[in-house]
């Protein structure tokens, strides 16, 4: 069965030049779904129930960041009747990186296996999830410890974005790849699964970025630890319903911190 077949998704899979299939076996494995909400009330019970469309066994964890359109109340009331829905609430905005490090370290705490990122708006389908999940271990061996679902990978792509907003989110990747000296093409992506045994290797508390600039210097961090990190394409999809939440002052921050990382890794300290 191909993913795009799934009678049950709430909202339509994009279509790609190449049909992923897959035959995943998750019994005895631990899988976590974090997802980062702010104001997301349009799409977040879509998402949760497209998630478990395709991974009916996996956990899922939402970080809001007190939203007023009522998103981590309606996480409440479901996880009450539903315990594979968590919640944690946090006080004010804190910024998109510090919200994945909560998740990453809750999987770590809680023993999960693997754990994956996504975006609460449908620019990650859900449908992608099993694509991620079989790509970590390869001939039933360990493959990659990071996972990235890749929008510059070949097969990849974006939809509904200006071609201003893709020329910049190229030059960033390349601005990361060259300064960061990174392999992958999609060092911005956000949509990642990870082995939980390789973030035993980070060091939380010398991480930089609360923002978007957490992508790229978790990567980095991982590839000085020696992690192996892989990609698989991926169709990335503009949000339709809520807004955006990246401005000029996110935008600069993040190069700012790339650039400070490239001066240590340039330097060899």
């Amino acid at each position: 069965m191909s993913i795009r077949e799934f009678p049950t998704l709430r909202r339509p899979f994009p279509e790609s030049g190449d049909t992923a299939t897959f035959g995943l076996d998750v019994s005895g494995v631990r899988v976590l779904v974090i997802v980062a909400t702010y104001n997301e009330m349009d799409n977040l019970p879509d998402l949760v129930a497209d998630t478990w469309a395709v991974l009916p066994a996996a956990d899922i964890l939402v970080i809001d960041d007190d939203s007023p359109d009522g998103t981590g109340r309606w996480c409440d009331e479901q996880s009450a009747q539903q315990p594979q829905l968590h919640c944690i609430h946090r006080s004010r905005k804190m910024g998109l990186g510090t919200a994945i490090m909560t998740g990453l370290k809750y999987a770590a705490a809680n023993a999960y296996d693997y754990v994956v990122n996504m975006d609460a708006d449908y620019s990650h389908h859900p449908g992608y999830l099993p694509l991620l999940l079989v790509g970590m271990n390869q001939d039933g061996q360990p493959s990659y410890d990071v996972l990235i679902g890749s929008r510059y990978t070949p097969g990849g792509g974006i939809r509904g974005w200006p071609f201003l907003r893709q020329l910049m989110s190229q030059g960033i990747n390349v601005y990361s790849r060259w300064l960061l000296r990174l392999a992958p093409r999609d060092c911005s992506g956000g949509f990642r699964c990870y082995r939980t045994t390789a973030l035993r290797c980070v060091d939380w508390d010398a991480i930089q970025s609360v923002g978007y600039a957490f992508q790229e210097e978790f990567l980095w961090r991982l590839k000085s630890a020696g992690a192996r990190i892989g990609e698989v394409p991926i169709v990335f999809v503009n949000r339709s319903l809520g807004q955006s939440k990246i401005d000029l002052h996110e935008s600069l921050s993040a190069l700012a911190v790339i650039g400070r990382l490239g001066v240590r890794t340039w330097l060899g300290v």
